[in-house]
């Protein structure tokens, strides 16, 4: 099965245009990722996160996977530039999309 980031890439857009007004200049952000399988590769996928620039983070916990990138400054495709290429790493490891935040300092 295929990864549809078009409609992700919508949902992103929508999600940033209902806060766009209050968004912070700049911000960090992180992106969730959980794993579908029991057997995933947390150490792989965070390896290969941490080369492409992004900070990790786990919540064994709550079974996620944070990537965090920045402080950068915060716009819809600057957020969806991060999420796409973070999203191609973890689809690449069996790790699914779960949604963004941003953290202000």
């Amino acid at each position: 099965m295929t990864h549809d980031y078009k409609a992700q890439r919508a949902e992103t857009l929508e999600s940033f245009a209902s806060f766009a007004n209050e968004a912070p200049e700049q911000a960090v952000i992180t992106y969730q990722f959980y794993p579908e399988d029991v057997d995933a590769d947390w150490d792989g996928l965070e390896r290969a996160l941490q080369a492409k620039g992004f900070r990790t983070q786990r919540d064994e916990d709550e079974d996620l996977l944070d990537a965090l990138i920045g402080p950068v400054k915060i716009t819809a495709e600057t957020i969806w530039t991060h999420e796409k290429i973070a999203t191609e790493i973890a689809l690449g490891f069996d790790f699914t999309p779960d949604g963004w935040g941003l953290i202000e300092d």
